[in-house]
């Protein structure tokens, strides 16, 4: 599944933190959300369920999480980070499940 559809986006105060400290930007962010590929799906999460995304923006690999408000589909974003090397296998879709 690719990209998700928000019909709003909303950062969260951990992400807004989470961007400065990792020099990570809004249109980055915006932009995984967008045109990126959903790589997992957490239906439990609460208050809603959420979604991580994964895309190379300008050459970075960068996961984005979001939750989405199913009876709005307002997208509320989580947080954000550039995938581990050493934790994520080639591609950054999938963590090494042998760490």
């Amino acid at each position: 599944m690719t990209a998700l559809e928000c019909n709003g986006v909303l950062f969260s105060g951990h992400v807004l933190k989470a961007m400065i400290t990792r020099l990570i930007r809004a249109y980055e962010v915006e932009e995984v959300i967008s045109y990126g590929e959903i790589i997992k799906f957490y239906s439990t999460d609460r208050p809603y369920p959420s979604y991580l995304l994964f895309k190379f923006v300008n050459g970075r690999p960068i996961h984005v999480v979001a939750g989405k408000n199913p009876e709005t589909n307002e997208c509320i974003i989580i947080t954000c980070y550039e995938p581990d090397p050493t934790i994520w296998l080639p591609g950054f879709k999938e963590k090494n499940e042998l760490l």
